[in-house]
């Protein structure tokens, strides 16, 4: 089963959009950054737009923050891209007749409940500011290093 990167992939977007925002940014430009297909990056934008996280105007390259970075959450993002979807499942193809089978659901459904609780109360207090001021301490750690 495969991962889904929409999440990751769209606090990429807003974070390239809020660091380059004085400078043109197309969809390809973004997709080179991420490594994906420029349709993919539109797709994303197009959920970001419609939960008034960006402004875009078609056929230009001019995307940008519809709020200030300190008033966008990862939960903000996650809605957006997401929705409500849980981020763990548990399988229901199970043999009831088996203990652990019969009874694994139940079982795992509070822990995931709660850690799904868990984790979008740390996604509300993460704001894209946050994650844009951590990356460009990454990269001034890296052009230190590069450079000794």
């Amino acid at each position: 089963m495969r991962v889904s990167t929409k999440f990751s992939d769209s606090v990429h977007i807003l974070a390239f959009i809020e660091i380059y925002k004085d400078q043109k940014l197309s969809s390809e430009l973004i997709a080179k950054s991420i490594e994906t297909s420029p349709v993919v990056v539109r797709r994303l934008m197009g959920n970001l737009r419609n939960a008034d996280l960006i402004d875009t105007k078609k056929g230009t390259a001019e995307a940008k923050l519809s709020k200030d970075s300190d008033k966008i959450t990862l939960l903000d993002i996650y809605l957006a891209v997401e929705g409500n979807k849980k981020l763990f499942t548990v399988d229901s193809h199970t043999n009831s007749n088996c203990i652990v089978g019969g009874n694994i659901q139940k079982v795992l459904s509070s822990y995931y409940e709660d850690a799904q609780m868990a984790a979008l109360r740390k996604f509300n207090d993460v704001t894209l500011q946050d994650i844009t001021k951590n990356i460009l301490v990454e990269q001034k750690i890296k052009r230190s290093t590069d450079s000794q």
